[in-house]
Parts: C-alpha cells; structure tokens; sequence
C-alpha cells in the first residue's frame, strides 16, 4: 500500500520550502560560477553562439514541461487526501508529457537549419541538434518532480536541480577544454552537456522513483482523464508563457523608443534586462520553494484550513521577500561592484539606481509567484494566468508613455515593472479569497 501518512503541517511545509529554495539557490550559484571559467575558454564569441540556440529551446520548454511540476502536484496531493493511490495519475501523466515533449525535442531538431540561418550562423546548427533531446528529458524530469512535490517531498527537485548543474559544469569544461582552439566545436558540446545532465538527473529520479513508486491496489481511485491533467497544466503553461512573451516585445518596444533620444538605448536596456532583472530573480527564486511547498499543504487541506495555509504561506514569503527587497535597496552599490566588474563607472551607477528603483519587485514577485501557486492547489490556475496577463498589459502601457521622457529613460521599465508586480499581487489576494470563500461555503452546504 502507498504510504498515507502526511507529511504536512507547518514543520513539513518549511522543510519543504527550504528544500526546494537551497536547490535553486545553489543550483544558480553553480550555474553563475561556471561562467567565469567557460568565458575564459571560448570567449565572447562562443559564449554568444551559446546563448543564440537558447531562446527557442526556452520557449519548447516553457510548452512542454513548464506547468507540469505545479498541476501534477495538486492532483498528486488531492488524491493522497483521498486515499487513491497516485499510481494511475503518475503513469497517465508520464506518458502524455513525454509525448508532448517528444515533438518538442523533434521540433527543435527539424527547425535547426531554418533558425541558425535566420540568426546568420550556421555554425549553430549541431547545437540545436545537441540540445534537443533536452526537451523530452526535462518533461519526464518534470512529471517526477511533481509527483514528489504532490507528496510533499521536495529533496528529490532540490537534489536533482544540484547534480544537473554539477552534470553540466563537468562535461561543460571538460568539453570547453578539449575544443578551445575550436569555438563552434566547442558550443555544440557544451550544449551536449546540457542534454547529458538532464539525462543524469532523469536517472536519478527514476531511481528514486523505484524505492518510493506505491504498488497497485484495490484503491486505485479509478482511471484518471488526460482532461483532469490538461485543464490544471494548461493554463499554469500560459501564465508562464506570458513572461518570455513579454520579454520579446520588451526588446523589440524598448530600445526602440530609447533610440529617440539617446544614442547607447541597447546598452541601458541590457542594464535592466541583463543586470537589475537578475539581480532581482535570486531572492524570488529562493522564494519559490514556499510557492512549490504550498501546493501540496493548500490542495491536501480540508476547505476550512486552505486559507490559513494560504495566509502562512503568504506570511513566509513576505518576510523573506521584504528582508531581499529592503537588502538589495540598501546594498545595491557594493553588490553592483562585485558581481558586474566590468562595467564603465557611469554603467555601474545607472545599474545601482535600477536596482533601487526595482527592488520592491523582489517582495511583490515573489508574493505574486506564492499566490499564484496558491491557487493552482485550490484548482484555478486559470485566475492567475489571467492576473498576470492584465498585470503585462498595464505594464506596457505604462512604459510606452513614460519611456518618451527623457528626464525618466529606461527607469520608466522599472517603474512599470513594479506596477505590473503590484497589479498582479493584488488579483491574485483578490482571487485567493473569493476562491476559498467559494469552497467554504461549498463544503458547509
């Protein structure tokens, strides 16, 4: 019989949250430090090479795996709440996302000559190649992953996000190595490397997969339907859609409308896009283990407890997303200094007053990523995919206007971005609520 003890409450639910945050966090930390060495190896040139075959593999990712940790891990957790076993919903699931991310890694491959000659480097196109078998990987990794979360056992995400940094830094130098007096060589391989640690931590999960899998029983809880699994995926994939999607017309909207008035607008663009951006994604990336631990406590609660879960969960993220906020405020000059070195004197002060002027963004991102996690467990992704979508609209809106004054520039995109987190942050404390009232009522009828 699968185990159904739980291993809720708040002691588990932050020992879930810590384990999923010290993952990321030092998974980022591996993934930032082997830049320094790989850039000294194949320089600028293969580090752009690198970077052009990411965004359309991005983007197959976003489609194929991105919403399957979140969804499969609410309808894992409503089922242990049940008494059914996960077996029938953990094999459903497997299979359609595998498939799904099948065409993915066959998409990327087919249009590999078609998007290295758009880029005007064919050079690229063993990249491609060398990557796409990443998709259907990252699928199956990602199925896993929710199925752990959904029985509120996050080690497995946090330890499998470490070794495919460490899969990945490995063959990534060793290959960067070998073909140093080969740049193009040397990319197709260290994109290899990408496909070789997904598939080390693919491994690793179906090891762990093994010793915990429940065995068939009588309770099985009886077929699941592919629609159950698409209705709670799909919309979480749009939201998260929604992001690079916003980010591609900010590049095409935001220097053009710098370019007006001054002469370096690609330059203060990549100072936000490229520095106050990440700057700001590691405290809300620490902050999305609180998010992942959520859904399993708040789907698995009875309807009278989900909005105290909701409420404590929203408390810790909070806390910590102020502390980062009020921390990155106050230590933007030093912090500046030390991660971005190379930048002129006057670059380096236009970045330490974008993060400044962005900082609040650390709190209400990470508040928005809680709450919209939040309501993924209580069965209405579709409520934050569209909470964010007015959030982006508000956001752009206000940027085209305020961009046209030069007195603001590019603090306006700040500005704006701040707003749309604001928006956003509210909707979904507006949806939590009327949601839960919902259920509650629901449940005394």
């Amino acid at each position: 019989m699968e185990s159904r003890k739980k291993k809720g409450g708040r002691v588990g639910f932050i020992k879930g949250a810590v384990w999923i945050a010290a993952g990321g966090f030092i998974a980022k930390i591996i993934g930032a430090v082997y830049r320094i060495p790989l850039t000294n190896l194949i320089g600028g040139r293969g580090l752009g090479l690198y970077q052009m075959v990411y965004p359309a593999y991005c983007l197959l990712l976003t489609v194929s795996a991105t919403g399957i940790p979140s969804s499969i891990a609410k309808l894992t957790a409503e089922r242990i709440g049940k008494n059914e076993s996960t077996r029938p919903l953990f094999l459903r699931a497997m299979k359609l996302f595998v498939l799904i991310g099948l065409v993915g890694s066959v998409l990327l491959a087919l249009l590999a000559p078609l998007l290295s000659a758009a880029q005007g480097s064919k050079e690229v196109v063993g990249g491609y190649y060398a990557l796409a078998p990443a998709v259907v990987l990252v699928s199956a990794i990602s199925v896993f992953r929710g199925w752990f979360q959904g029985r509120n056992e996050m080690s497995p995400t946090a330890l499998s996000e470490i070794l495919e940094q460490i899969v990945k830094v490995g063959f990534g130098l060793l290959f960067a190595y070998i073909f140093r007096t080969n740049v193009e060589k040397a990319v197709v391989f260290l994109l290899l490397a990408v496909s070789l640690s997904e598939a080390a931590a693919l491994v690793f999960m179906l090891c762990l997969y093994r010793r915990k899998k429940p065995k068939k029983e009588e309770n099985s809880g009886g077929r699941v339907a592919l629609k159950a699994i698409l209705k709670m995926s799909i919309p979480v994939t749009l939201s998260s859609l929604l992001f690079p999607m916003s980010n591609l017309l900010d590049s095409v909207l935001v220097p053009r409308l710098l370019g007006v008035y001054t002469g370096n607008a690609v330059t203060l663009y990549g100072l936000f896009s490229g520095g106050a951006v990440t700057m700001i994604s590691l405290p809300v990336s620490v902050c999305y283990g609180i998010a992942a631990a959520s859904i399993p406590s708040v789907a698995g609660a009875p309807p009278i407890e989900r909005r105290k879960k909701i409420f404590f969960a929203l408390g810790i993220t909070a806390a910590v997303g102020a502390v980062s906020a009020a921390g990155l405020y106050f230590f933007a000059s030093p912090a500046v200094r030390i991660i971005f070195r190379s930048l002129s004197g006057e670059e380096s002060e236009i970045l330490t007053r974008l993060v400044k002027s962005y900082a609040v963004s650390a709190f209400t991102l990470s508040c928005v990523q809680t709450l919209s996690a939040c309501l993924t467990a209580q069965g209405k992704p579709q409520y934050a995919s569209l909470s964010m979508f007015l959030a982006i609209t508000v956001k752009t809106a206000v940027y085209v206007w305020l961009l046209q004054n030069p007195q603001i520039s590019v603090f306006g995109l700040a500005y704006a971005t701040n707003l749309c987190y604001l928006v956003a942050f509210f909707l979904n404390l507006l949806y939590n609520f009327s949601v839960s009232r919902k259920s509650l009522k629901g449940a005394s009828k």
